[in-house]
């Protein structure tokens, strides 16, 4: 049947019958697709006849279609004719993870970060209803990103508006991890109530019974109907924000979802479909394990199990030892989350310290100003998160944690290029935007031994904020000190010397520089490398020393340019008065990089030891020239 399916207009030809084999070829093509390529497997195989009953019933891209995020999405494009393209998924130059508008006509609005969507749903209405048009727009949100502040600042507008909008609330119970809070015990409720659900079911058989119901009769009988909801669900919380609330529907059930639609395209005003779904459904491994088949690897489809790559712990492995460690020592370290527990590295923190784990779903700005207070109150919070879900909380960094100089350490996980999840999820702005904030120290280890000792200058150090920032890579393999150490603040480290040009590198562009100095080395170059472990503040002694002594210098960085390391050196050397110094900025240009591996996003941008060798290079044949 997906063979006859290239285009949404061919939807329309299908019977049901034909479309429920549609949504069994479709979960057979996803699981066989992706066990080649990775991807977001589990939430995709929960949203098939959800995106398939969208499809068959409206006109995209008349009728718009805003994905919260393009976790879901993949249903979506291979309706939208992009099937053929899937073995190129995540893949450099290939088909994006997520929606991505240059990819169709049917893709809307792009996004990786969650809650955006139903703000979204709210500007293309009001721009509809402004232009005095008519199509359709529809916002499919997770449960999980429903606790967002930003979705439910949009509820609120959007009740109050009362624009012709579809909210389809795509409840599986989890975002990545397990969903939390009081809104998911909620809906959990309302999944549940199966005496609601009975009562109502046997009040609208009656209702039918009733011939020619019309007039005032009809009213009351729908005032009862209202009435029958707040008495057996203790209020319906989506009815008082002003949605017409429809639900819980089975999400899998494709009679069921196209009738809901149907009568929910009747209402005047927002409505709000509550669709139940199962994350995985298709693919038992997925099935009983979401969070790890949220978005997998490759993997073998006969046996379930996952392709796992070979190597060293990753970065985010040993910063969630390192804290175990650390924590046993001190009762007062906290770890917080939003919604990442599993990707941040803290289950297992979780499981030796479950009072001690906060998870506050998807809710970046909440979790920074929760760190913030449980400083002021004297605990040690270690804030992980994301680097680009971060930028989600820049203002309460700024004004609830920085301007109030509190012992905050930020875990920054995912800095630099993240590979597959491309332009949206990459680490490289937040040197830039971290850098300008008064109070806040900002580290990044060269490997992972230097990490632990970070993690522990980091929750000694009691004098304000302070970040840890880290790639997403496999360590280099280097052993552990016997006792983590605390490191001095401000002070770079010089892992070769050298007595020609010095090169400046952050992180894991230490290795990249290595690499280069032996590409060098064969030609008879000795160049200096220095591991700016200190971000912020620099190491002024080392480079007023390096500016007396005339050194040509290289900045390298696995973050953007404009405001980073390099920025922050020559920002420095002008404070001084010091005019003249050759210094060559290596890092991220202004552009957002696609998706890909990590090392071909390095190399798109220039960052490879042989581009390293070649700039230093040609430094030294306009010096020598100059001379």
């Amino acid at each position: 049947m997906l063979e006859q399916v290239n285009q949404p207009s061919d939807l329309k030809r299908l019977s049901l019958a034909e479309l429920e084999v549609l949504a069994g070829d479709i979960r057979k093509f996803l699981i066989d697709k992706l066990s080649v390529t990775g991807g977001h497997l589990s939430p995709n195989l929960g949203v098939v006849e959800l995106t398939i009953a969208l499809h068959y019933l409206y006109d995209s891209p008349r009728d718009k279609f805003i994905f919260d995020v393009g976790h879901q999405s993949y249903v979506h494009k291979i309706l939208t004719g992009r099937k053929n393209q899937f073995h190129t998924l995540r893949k450099y130059k290939g088909l994006c993870g997520f929606i991505k508008k240059a990819e169709s006509k049917h893709d809307v609005w792009e996004a990786g970060h969650s809650s955006t969507s139903l703000s979204a749903a709210m500007g293309m209405a009001t721009a509809r209803d402004l232009k005095g048009e008519t199509n359709k727009v529809v916002a499919i949100i997770g449960d999980g990103a429903m606790t967002g502040g930003m979705a439910l600042e949009a509820l609120n507008h959007i009740g109050h508006e009362k624009k012709n909008l579809m909210v389809i609330l795509n409840d599986n119970e989890m975002s990545i991890a397990p969903n939390v809070g009081a809104l998911h015990n909620y809906l959990s409720r309302i999944r549940s109530d199966k005496t609601y659900k009975k009562a109502k079911e046997e009040m609208e058989g009656l209702l039918k019974k009733i011939p020619a119901i019309g007039g005032g009769l009809a009213k009351t009988a729908e005032k009862f109907k209202d009435s029958l909801k707040y008495l057996m669900m203790n209020g319906l919380w989506f009815e008082e924000l002003g949605f017409k609330y429809f639900g819980p529907v089975d999400g899998h059930n494709l009679a069921q979802l196209l009738e809901t639609f149907r009568q929910a395209d009747k209402i005047e005003g927002p409505v709000l479909v509550h669709v139940v779904t199962r994350k995985g459904k298709g693919f038992e491994p997925a099935e009983t394990d979401s969070v790890t088949w949220h978005g997998a690897g490759p993997y073998k489809i006969e046996s379930g199990t996952i392709i796992k790559s070979s190597g060293h712990p990753m970065y985010t492995e040993v910063f969630g030892n390192a804290l175990i460690e650390l924590a046993e020592k001190d009762p007062r370290i906290v770890a917080v989350t939003p919604a990442m527990p599993a990707g941040s590295g803290l289950l297992k923190f979780a499981a030796r310290f479950p009072k001690r784990m906060i998870d506050v779903g998807i809710a970046e700005q909440h979790a920074a100003t929760l760190c913030g207070a449980l400083a002021d109150e004297g605990m040690k919070p270690v804030f992980a998160v994301y680097s680009t879900f971060l930028q989600r909380a820049y203002d309460q960094v700024v004004h609830d944690i920085c301007r109030q100089n509190l012992n905050v350490v930020f875990a920054i996980d995912r800095a630099g290029f993240v590979g597959p999840d491309g332009e949206t999820h990459q680490g490289v702005y937040d040197i830039a935007f971290l850098r300008s904030i008064p109070n806040l120290t900002i580290m990044m280890p060269k490997d992972e031994n230097e990490l632990r000792n970070m993690m522990k200058t980091a929750l000694d150090y009691n004098k304000g904020p302070i970040a840890v920032r880290y790639p997403r890579i496999n360590g280099v393999g280097v052993e552990f000190d016997a006792e983590m150490t605390p490191l001095p603040i401000g002070k770079w480290e010089v892992v070769r010397e050298g007595s020609g040009t010095v090169v400046l590198a952050a992180g894991p562009m230490v290795q990249v520089a290595e690499q280069a100095a032996d590409l060098l080395k064969t030609q008879g170059i000795q160049i200096r490398i220095v591991n700016t472990r200190f971000l912020k503040p620099l190491d002024e002694e080392m480079l007023l020393q390096l500016a007396q002594e005339g050194r040509s210098m290289v900045t390298l960085e696995e973050g953007a340019v404009m405001g980073g390391l390099g920025s922050a050196v020559l920002e420095f050397y002008s404070l001084q008065g010091i005019y003249g110094m050759q210094v060559k900025l290596m890092g991220v240009p202004d552009y957002f990089v696609e998706h890909g591996s990590i090392q071909e996003q390095r190399a798109e941008v220039g960052l490879t030891p042989e581009n390293v060798a070649m700039q230093i290079q040609a430094m030294l044949q306009r010096k020598k020239a100059r001379a």
